[in-house]
């Protein structure tokens, strides 16, 4: 038992449990329906595929800060293909993710190849890319998209919006790939101890550049399905989205320092997220108090977290150090 509570995916998810017993307990007529709880999973889709590829890069020592702005450019690039150039929506889509995929790639050669601290070439690249979704998209955004596009994400599959499912088939394939393949556990050992995986044969500057193309196009990913979903492209979109998606990752098992963490617990997280704020807006809690919450839950998971490792280090000093 003491192993399962020590466990953060399953000690997260009787948290998120309990949770969702006392809101329902709370607001019995709002919160335990069918419609409620499928908006807080349409919700939090974005931010869930947003945190597989995150929970990737935490896994391997690194992060990016330019997700939420990939979010919203990869949106506009698509739009502006399919709308201001009149292509069909297969390329409007494909130029979203070519879009994003090449912010992931050169995010990942400056910091792999060129040594460029991550949090300050992601942060340089989150005000690029943001006024780079500005140009595409204007002011406003592009608030006409093909019906076709739009039927991406508005569509549904057993009354659930098809985001639900983008989200769990993701979530699904990167948990089976994490667990299974050598390649994806190869980024526990670049986070454990990045010397001792490049002595061992592994490439760690080219595996840490796919992780960051990795991310990025999930992150394009999450933007075309939320400019499908909203039926236009904002520049605005995702503002925030970083900093929602870091917290979710730790709090479901991730580490700042590296070689901890399980795709699940992106998921876990995510939904930890999304029903406390679910629980906010049905308790009609302002949305400046929302911010200072979650503000407060991210620096509590990432003292927890520090704590964590420090008592661990303290009770298994030969472990911390294989």
């Amino acid at each position: 038992m003491r192993t399962l509570l020590n466990d953060r995916v399953y000690s997260l998810a009787l948290t998120i449990g309990l949770i969702g017993l006392v809101a329902a307990l709370v607001f019995p007529q709002t919160f335990p329906t069918f419609g409620n709880l499928s908006q807080v999973l349409l919700n939090l889709s974005i931010d869930t595929i947003v945190a597989v590829g995150m929970m990737i890069l935490l896994i391997s020592g690194v992060f990016d800060l330019s997700v939420g702005s990939v979010v919203a450019f990869s949106g506009g690039i698509a739009a502006y293909v399919m709308s201001t150039l009149g292509w069909p929506v297969a390329a409007g889509v494909l130029a979203g993710l070519l879009s994003a995929g090449l912010v992931g790639l050169v995010n990942g050669y400056l910091i792999a190849y060129q040594g460029i601290n991550p949090m300050i070439q992601t942060l340089a690249m989150m005000g690029i890319v943001r006024g780079g979704a500005l140009l595409v998209s204007g002011a406003v955004g592009t608030r006409v998209l093909p019906y076709w596009f739009n039927a991406i994400s508005q569509s549904k599959l057993l009354g659930v919006q098809m985001p639900v499912w983008y989200m769990l088939l993701t979530v699904g394939v990167f948990a089976f790939l994490a667990n299974r393949t050598v390649f994806f556990r190869r980024y526990y050992y670049i986070g454990g101890n990045e010397r001792a995986a490049d002595l061992s044969g592994i490439r760690v500057r080219r595996m840490k550049l796919w992780s960051f193309v990795l991310t990025s196009l999930l992150a394009g990913v999450a933007g075309l399905l939320l400019a499908s979903r909203l039926g236009t492209a904002l520049p605005t979109a995702g503002r925030g989205l970083e900093l929602r998606v870091i917290t979710a990752v730790i709090l479901g098992g991730a580490s700042l320092a590296g070689g901890h963490g399980r795709i699940l617990g992106a998921l876990l997280g995510a939904l930890f997220m999304g029903l406390v704020s679910n629980v906010m807006i049905l308790s009609r809690v302002t949305g400046y108090w929302q911010e200072i919450i979650l503000g407060l839950i991210l620096i509590t998971v990432v003292w927890a977290d520090l704590a964590l490792r420090k008592q661990t280090h303290r009770l298994h000093p030969r472990r911390m150090l294989s």
